[in-house]
């Protein structure tokens, strides 16, 4: 099993390969380039990244790597499919990362699927993309880190039937605090401590969790029970867990 752990975006990406050998990190070479390409392009915090360019009307949309109008257009249709519940102007400031941090992991399991590597997963801020297997009999498992005791786990889910992988993205306080704005009000999102979304791909599902988590634990819960493909766990202020109906066949026996 090859493993890696890569900078970017501020964050930590990490890589398990499971048909590759340890060290072997130059089969990698081409979703690390991804990831730092989509970092320059993305980032708000460079002042001459693309995005921050285009923020202070120095480019065009059309004038920006083909790669910037199309998170846009994913980010618009996201809005249009949550309700408005996700926004890429979040406090009115242009910043689709909600779309594109989840977007980078994806792309970079598409790039290590298209080079037959058919087994791995990406993590990325907690976020996970998984293909494959982690062994021939063993699922991938994921851990979902407990927003109130950093040290706890509230869950670990795998896929226990056959599949071709999963996704899992949690929005939530534990690391940066009430930084999910409500887009109706303009103020913190605080009726939920976390809010994990499983799905069968992650630029999606991690754009659906940061929107679920905004509309508050029953409105939430209600919309993922009727979006086919995915399941939600949450965890809310008094440490009480709800899900959605199917949630629980991705519950692994123990946490």
């Amino acid at each position: 099993m090859l493993r890696h752990a890569e900078a970017a975006m501020g964050t930590v990406f990490s890589f398990a390969v499971r048909d590759a050998e340890p060290g072997h990190t130059g089969i990698l070479g081409p979703a690390l380039a991804e990831l730092h390409h989509l970092d320059a392009l993305f980032s708000p915090y460079l002042p001459h990244s693309q995005l921050s360019r285009l923020a202070r009307g120095e480019l065009t949309v059309r004038q920006c790597d083909p790669l910037v109008g199309e998170a846009l257009e994913h980010c618009a249709a996201v809005a249009a499919e949550t309700g408005g519940w996700f926004t890429a102007r979040p406090a009115g400031r242009l910043d689709p990362s909600g779309w594109v941090k989840g977007w980078a992991i994806e792309r970079a399991s598409e790039l290590l699927l298209a080079a037959g590597h058919l087994h791995h997963s990406v993590t990325g801020g907690g976020d996970v993309q998984t293909r494959g297997r982690a062994a021939p009999d063993r699922p991938w498992r994921v851990g979902i880190a407990d927003p109130a005791r950093a040290d706890q786990l509230v869950a670990v889910l795998s896929e226990s039937a056959p599949a071709d992988g999963f996704a899992v993205a949690t929005s939530g306080t534990a690391e940066r605090g009430a930084h999910i704005m409500d887009p109706n009000t303009g103020t913190p999102a605080r009726g939920l401590l976390s809010l994990t979304l499983i799905g069968p791909r992650l630029a999606r599902t991690d754009a659906y969790a940061t929107a679920a988590f905004a509309m508050g634990p029953l409105r939430a819960l209600e919309w993922v029970t009727a979006k086919p493909g995915y399941e939600a766990l949450a965890v809310l202020p008094d440490g009480r867990r709800l899900g959605t109906p199917g949630v629980a066949r991705y519950l692994a026996t123990e946490a």
